[in-house]
């Protein structure tokens, strides 16, 4: 006897669980990629390889996909917002921002963002404010404080701390702007137009990394070119693919893990063993973030029932 498969919800569940971890440990790992290859790449010019060499990987997938979208006039106005906001401010205001702050007092600025996605999702798009939810985003902040606590140096530049909250905001107004987006366009697509947009607006350092890819050593180049296909091309593609099954202001939360997870590649690939404060706050994270799937297989409250019926660009993805 075969046993009889699991529930299509069941699927599509561990689908999207399996998408939320792809994206994490991708952009967990982004920190120690960087923090390995800083000495050979500018802000600028990292910006640029990067989206670069996501918009090459991304645009042959579309390109074995075959299936284009038109957007709307409307759709390309959010589209190239997107694109400004995520792949382009967020990627220099946090390089530069992080050339001028400790990893802790960074980290602790940048991830304003989740809990600012969560706040304006709940009314904006029809979220709502489920309580544990609420509740989970303000432990795992706690916990992202002790680990900011940890691991700050007592030096503090105000050009820095304006550069993190911005690099905050970029954030979270990407994750807004992306949302109503995979509604009617597929994931795919919305990533490719996304970082092309960056590619266009990290034009201006050309020459400062053609300039430093002669420089640099082989093992810095293999650097760059992974953190354009995995943390970029892979990690948005996994990341568009959860935010079109779950509400925004939770998909962001679990964005939480991943100053957790990259401490913890740090302590294995590069022996920064952290002090024992931060591992108190990476546990105190990992309990906020669990709150918040309490109660999650229910709507939150505000949000419109699913339609049965399927657009064809939902029948692509």
């Amino acid at each position: 006897m075969t046993s009889a498969p699991p529930p299509a919800p069941l699927r599509a569940r561990a689908s999207v669980v399996a998408a939320i971890a792809i994206a994490l440990v991708a952009w967990a790992s982004a920190f120690v990629v960087i923090r390995a290859i800083a000495d050979d790449f500018d802000p600028g010019s990292l910006t640029l390889g990067r989206l670069a060499v996501a918009g090459l990987a991304l645009g042959a997938a579309q390109a074995l996909r075959g299936m284009w979208v038109r957007p709307t006039g409307r759709q390309w106005l959010l589209l190239v917002a997107f694109g400004l906001s995520w792949f382009l401010v967020y990627n220099l205001a946090l390089n530069a921002a992080e050339h001028l702050l400790d990893p802790g007092t960074a980290a602790l600025l940048v991830n304003v963002a989740p809990l600012v996605v969560a706040l304006v999702a709940g009314v904006a798009l029809g979220e709502g404010f489920p309580r544990w939810l609420i509740i989970g985003a303000i432990i795992a902040f706690g916990g992202i404080a002790l680990i900011g606590l940890a691991t700050a140096t007592g030096s503090l530049s105000l050009v820095g701390v304006v550069l993190a909250l911005v690099a905050a905001l970029t954030y979270a107004m990407a994750v807004l702007l992306q949302k109503p987006l995979l509604g009617s366009l597929p994931g795919l697509q919305v990533t490719l137009i996304g970082v092309l947009v960056g590619v266009v607006g990290s034009l201006p350092w050309t020459g400062s990394l053609v300039g430093q890819l002669a420089a640099a050593p082989p093992t810095a180049t293999i650097g760059l070119v992974y953190l354009g296909v995995v943390p970029t091309a892979v990690a948005f593609l996994a990341w568009a693919y959860a935010l079109q099954r779950m509400p925004a202001g939770r998909l962001a939360i679990t964005s939480y893990l991943v100053p957790v997870l990259a401490t913890g590649m740090a302590w294995v690939l590069l022996a920064e063993v952290p002090p024992p404060l931060a591992l108190l706050g990476g546990l105190i994270c990992l309990t906020g973030v669990a709150l918040t799937r309490v109660g999650g297989g229910r709507p939150s409250r505000g949000s419109a029932p699913r339609s049965p019926s399927v657009t064809a660009a939902e029948r692509s993805r």
